[in-house]
């Protein structure tokens, strides 16, 4: 799957939305991918996630044991990508404000896993993820996600692979073009 195929998945989802977004990372952007509608077709996530699986290097794909992702926005991609791989799907989330696998998940002792995001755009959110799988006794040797937004710039700790890299423009809340500083911003993610 090539980039325009994948960006065709995106519109077709209604997915890549223009305007004046608040990013998780607290920055500012005039265009927002909306992984949540573009997973939200069952058919659609397979064939993203599995074009994700297929681009991993083959040592990844046969050494996971298992895929861990953030809750909210990596849950649907996490499972499709491990369900690609043959692996067993987990999740970590903040009940404290702080990631932590929970639920009776369990990692061995140094078990192999790969961390999955939807989106990645400085890379804070993925790096906490990895504290967290780390913590809990898991080695994460690969990080994947469905776009990295940083344009190959967000540093993970570990080798990384995104599906589509884009160059989108983002910018602190003092440092606003006046195009975008003249358009009410709006916070369509999943952290409030």
């Amino acid at each position: 799957m090539n980039d325009e195929a994948i960006l065709a998945e995106f519109r077709a989802a209604n997915a890549l939305l223009e305007g004046h977004f608040i990013l998780s990372s607290g920055l500012r952007s005039p265009r927002y991918l909306q992984c949540a509608r573009v997973l939200m077709s069952p058919a659609r996530a397979e064939r993203l996630c599995s074009a994700l699986a297929a681009k991993l290097p083959a040592a990844v794909r046969s050494e996971v044991s298992a895929v861990i992702a953030p809750a909210m926005g990596g849950l649907i991609c996490g499972y499709e990508l491990a369900r690609a791989l043959g692996v067993d799907s987990m999740f970590v989330e903040r009940p404290q404000g702080t990631f932590e696998l929970r639920r009776g998940f369990a990692l061995t002792p140094g078990q192999k896993v790969l961390m999955m995001e939807d989106v990645v755009t400085t890379g804070l959110s993925s790096r906490e993820a990895i504290a967290a799988i780390e913590a809990a006794g898991g080695k994460v040797i690969h990080a994947a996600s469905l776009v990295d937004r940083s344009n190959g710039k967000a540093d993970l700790g570990v080798p990384f692979t995104p599906l589509i890299r884009l160059n989108v423009p983002s910018y602190s809340a003092d440092a606003l073009p006046p195009e975008l500083a003249a358009i009410p911003a709006i916070k369509p993610g999943s952290r409030a």
